[in-house]
């Protein structure tokens, strides 16, 4: 088994990506279909409520009201999420009209609208020795503040495609999504520290819900018929914007950051928070937003960017730790020297 794992860790590709493609091609296969879809259906409904149980069980209030304190990384890391994304969403939407279907370019504004991931964010931080408690506290601020203004930016930047505010979406997302999260966090004195002690059964529940979503989704298009209208051409443009939008964001904040004189440990939890975007909270909100919508094709350009940005961030993360290990002799010397 050991070896099974180092093999699975030296793959060139994320193994949840393997997971994910599988669940496509599974979708393709064997499609929820007849009786089989409201079941399906109703697996989705409660694996996204335990999702979100489980975060609101696991975030600590505490650690959000200490990370609002640095109000100019919060504010630019906010900006980043919520208005430069979207800006080039907008413009994207505009330039590839006529080369992409509808649903796929829908799918490429929808991702820059969404927050921030929480998980990665934090860990690449971590790795690149960058300011935790402020990336922990940016990230889950993005992701509360998502639940509202995601369906805001949706209804007032793609109006013809999804819900946005409506009462089935505010509903929808109110049982799914905001009360499971009230509940976790009611829940966190009693059950929060079993559940940091136990982050392999959170992680499961992570994807695993996010790997049903996924099947629902591209089920539900696969018994519509609609993969007939995405060709490998639209395939590798998708894969070529995604690629384009988050090394636009990258250079823009690293240069936002750098011009305002913040320090590296900010830098890193800046760049690391504003550029990501959150496939665990995108897929299931895009369930609720774009009721009777080829959802699959949806969002599958937030799959492909989910994996982009790790590897993009992965690479980004290694370098910035390199770079303060280099530094930190250099400083070392200096204050010997001093001495």
């Amino acid at each position: 088994m050991s070896t099974l794992r180092a093999w699975i860790g030296r793959l060139p590709v994320d193994p949840y990506l393997l997971l994910l493609i599988t669940t496509v091609a599974l979708a393709a296969l064997l499609p929820a279909r007849g009786e089989a879809r409201p079941v399906a259906d109703a697996g989705v409904t409660i694996a996204v409520g335990l999702l979100f149980f489980l975060y609101g069980a696991r975030l600590s209030p505490q650690a959000v009201w200490t990370g609002i304190a640095h109000w100019r990384l919060q504010s630019l890391t906010f900006a980043g999420t919520f208005l430069l994304f979207p800006a080039i969403g907008l413009v994207v939407g505009a330039v590839m009209r006529p080369y992409l279907p509808h649903d796929i370019l829908v799918g490429v504004v929808y991702l820059c609208l969404l927050p921030s991931t929480v998980q990665s964010s934090i860990a690449f931080t971590s790795i690149a020795r960058g300011n935790v408690p402020a990336a922990l506290c940016s990230a889950s601020v993005s992701n509360l503040l998502g639940v509202f203004l995601t369906p805001l930016l949706v209804s007032l930047l793609l109006p013809a495609a999804g819900a946005g505010f409506s009462t089935h979406a505010l509903s929808g997302i109110a049982v799914q999504i905001l009360l499971p999260f009230v509940l976790g966090q009611v829940a966190r004195p009693w059950i929060g520290g079993w559940l940091l002690r136990h982050s392999v059964l959170t992680s499961v529940v992570d994807r695993g819900s996010i790997l049903l979503v996924v099947y629902a989704a591209f089920s539900a298009g696969m018994v519509a018929g609609i993969w007939s209208a995405l060709s490998i051409g639209d395939l590798a443009v998708v894969i070529a914007l995604d690629l384009g939008i988050l090394a636009l964001v990258i250079v823009t904040m690293t240069t936002l950051v750098r011009r305002l004189s913040f320090s590296t440990e900010d830098e890193i939890a800046i760049v690391f928070c504003g550029s990501k975007k959150s496939m665990a909270g995108g897929i299931p909100m895009a369930t609720i937003l774009f009721p009777g919508h080829a959802v699959g094709l949806i969002v599958l350009p937030l799959m492909l960017f989910h994996q982009a940005q790790l590897f993009v961030c992965a690479t980004l993360a290694r370098r910035y730790a390199r770079r303060t290990q280099d530094r930190e002799p250099a400083s070392a010397a200096i204050r010997t020297a001093a001495v």
